[in-house]
C-alpha cells in the first residue's frame, strides 16, 4: 500500500446525504452517473405491490430539473461573455475606438464576476443559498438591460462590470449547492455533467450571436441576454429548493469567511487546484478574447465562419469533459488525469506559437483553427477536474471555497485578456504567448503542491 498523496481527499468518496429539512429528499441520492435522484415515497407494504410508475417519473423528472437549473447557472457567465464576441468588431467601429478598449468590455465584465463571487460565495454560507441568488440575477437583468442602453465605450464599459458582479451569484452558488448534495466521485461526476450543459453555452452563444447580427446590431445582443437572465431568474425562484440548514450557516459573517478562507489557502493541495483551475482558465479566456479578431482580422473570416468554429472547438471541450465523467471517473485517479489535460493543451499552446510565429510559414485559418481545437479540448480534463478537487477538500466552507475557485480565474483572465491584444489586431503571437505561459506555470505549480504522481493507499 502506498503512501497517498497530500491531493487525496482524506475521506472515501461517497454521497453525502442532505442535510437541511428545507431540502426535498430528491436531493439525498444519486444515480449512477451522478445526477440526484428523488425516492419514491414509501407505502404500506403489501404482497405482490408494484412500484407506482408515476411516482418514478417524478423522482427523475426532480433530478434531471435540478441538473437543468444548476447547468444553466454555472452556463450563465459563459453566455454572457460569448453571445456578445461577434460583436467585438462591430463595438470598436460603432463607438469609435480601438480593439483593445472594445477587449476592455470583456476584462471589467471578468473583473466583475471575479469580485462578485469572493462576496456572493461567503454571503451564501453565512445567508443560505436562495436569497443571494435571486437578488444576484434580479440585478442582473438590469445591468443587461442598461448595457443596450450605452452610449460611449466608457458606460459600456462600467455597465458591463456591473453584469458580472450580479451575474457572478449564478455560478458562485451552483458551485456551493453541488458541494452541499455531493461528495467524492459522486461530485466530480456531477461535475462533468454540468459541463456537458454548462459547455452548450459557449457552443450556442457565438452561433446564436453571430446570427442575432443578421437582424440587429450589437445592443440586441445585450437585450437577449436581460431576457434569458429573466427567463432563468423566475426557474430558479421556482424550482431550486434551500440546500443549506441554518444550522449549517456561518453566523461570523465577514471575519468569519475570511478565516475559512486563510484556512484554504493553508492547504497546500487546495492551492494546487487552485493555481491550476485559474492559469488553465487564463490560456482558454486568452483564446476566447483574442480569436474575435484572430480569425475574423487577421484570417478574414465573417462573424458566421468565426461562430462555427467556435462551437466546434467547445464540441470538443465538451466531448472530453463527458468522457471524463461518464470513463475516467472512478477508473483513473484524477490527479493524473489533471495532468494529461495540462500536457495536451500545454502541447497544443506551443504548436500555436510555432505557427503564428512563423516557424512552419503561413499556417493559414485551418492550422491555427486545429491547434485551438486541441487547447480547447483539453480543458475538458483540466477544469472540471480542478474544481471538483479543490471542492472536496473544503466541505467545510463550501461557499468560501467555491468562491476563491471562481474569483482566482477570472481574476487571472480578466490580466491575460487585454495582454493578447497588445501588440494590435494583426498578430496573434501574443495570445499564443499568454496561453504558454500560463499552461506552463500551471503545470508547474499543480505538480509542486499536488504531487500527482503519488496515490492514495
Amino acid at each position: 500500500m502506498s503512501d497517498p498523496g497530500p491531493c487525496s481527499p482524506a475521506a472515501p468518496p461517497s454521497v453525502a446525504p442532505a442535510t437541511t429539512p428545507s431540502v426535498p429528499p430528491a436531493t439525498s441520492a444519486t444515480d449512477a452517473s451522478g445526477r440526484p435522484v428523488v425516492p419514491a415515497q414509501a407505502a404500506p407494504a403489501r404482497a405482490g405491490a408494484v412500484p407506482k410508475e408515476p411516482q418514478l417519473t417524478r423522482a427523475q423528472r426532480a433530478g434531471l430539473l435540478l441538473t437543468l437549473v444548476l447547468g444553466s447557472l454555472t452556463a450563465l457567465p459563459a453566455l454572457t461573455m460569448d453571445l456578445y464576441l461577434p460583436a467585438l468588431p462591430q463595438v470598436a467601429d460603432a463607438l469609435g475606438t480601438e480593439a483593445a478598449q472594445a477587449q476592455l468590455t470583456l476584462t471589467t465584465c471578468l473583473l466583475g464576476l471575479a469580485l462578485g463571487q469572493i462576496v456572493v460565495g461567503p454571503m451564501s454560507d453565512q445567508f443560505g443559498r436562495r436569497r443571494p441568488l435571486l437578488v444576484g440575477m434580479a440585478c442582473y437583468v438590469a445591468a443587461s438591460a442598461a448595457c443596450a442602453l450605452a452610449s460611449g465605450v466608457e458606460m459600456l464599459t462600467v455597465f458591463r462590470l456591473v453584469q458580472g458582479l450580479t451575474g457572478a451569484a449564478g455560478i458562485v452558488i451552483a458551485r456551493a449547492v453541488v458541494r452541499d448534495l455531493f461528495d467524492g466521485l459522486a461530485m466530480a461526476r456531477f461535475f462533468s455533467t454540468l459541463m456537458l450543459i454548462s459547455g452548450a453555452a459557449p457552443v450556442l452563444a457565438p452561433v446564436l450571436g453571430g446570427q442575432l447580427l443578421r437582424v440587429t446590431d450589437w445592443r440586441g445582443t445585450f437585450v437577449a441576454l436581460a431576457a434569458v437572465g429573466l427567463v432563468l431568474t423566475l426557474v430558479t425562484a421556482r424550482y431550486l429548493p434551500e440546500t443549506l440548514a441554518p444550522a449549517d450557516r456561518h453566523r461570523g459573517g465577514l471575519p468569519t469567511a475570511l478565516r475559512a478562507m486563510r484556512g484554504l489557502l493553508a492547504d497546500r493541495a487546495f492551492v494546487g487546484y487552485l493555481i491550476a483551475g485559474s492559469l488553465g482558465f487564463a490560456a482558454l479566456f486568452a483564446y476566447i478574447a483574442a480569436s474575435p479578431f484572430v480569425v475574423q482580422e487577421i484570417y478574414g473570416a465573417s462573424p458566421q465562419t468565426f461562430s462555427l468554429l467556435f462551437m466546434v472547438n467547445s464540441i470538443g471541450l465538451i466531448s472530453l469533459g463527458q468522457l471524463n465523467g461518464k470513463v475516467l471517473v472512478g477508473r483513473c485517479d484524477l490527479d493524473r488525469v489533471l495532468l494529461v489535460g495540462l500536457g495536451i493543451t500545454g502541447a497544443a499552446a506551443v504548436a500555436l506559437l510555432l505557427m503564428t510565429s512563423g516557424v512552419f510559414g503561413e499556417p493559414g485559418l485551418i492550422g491555427v483553427a486545429a491547434g485551438l481545437f486541441v487547447l480547447m479540448s483539453g480543458m475538458g480534463l483540466v477544469l472540471p477536474n480542478a474544481n471538483s478537487q479543490g471542492l472536496m477538500r473544503a466541505g467545510h466552507a463550501a461557499g468560501s471555497a467555491s468562491a476563491l475557485l471562481g474569483t482566482t480565474p477570472f481574476l487571472v483572465g480578466a490580466v491575460a485578456s487585454p495582454l493578447v491584444g497588445i501588440a494590435g489586431e494583426h498578430t496573434a503571437v501574443p495570445m499564443a504567448v499568454v496561453q504558454v505561459a500560463a499552461l506552463a506555470l500551471a503545470t508547474a505549480g499543480f505538480v509542486g503542491m499536488c504531487r500527482p504522481w503519488r496515490r492514495r493507499g
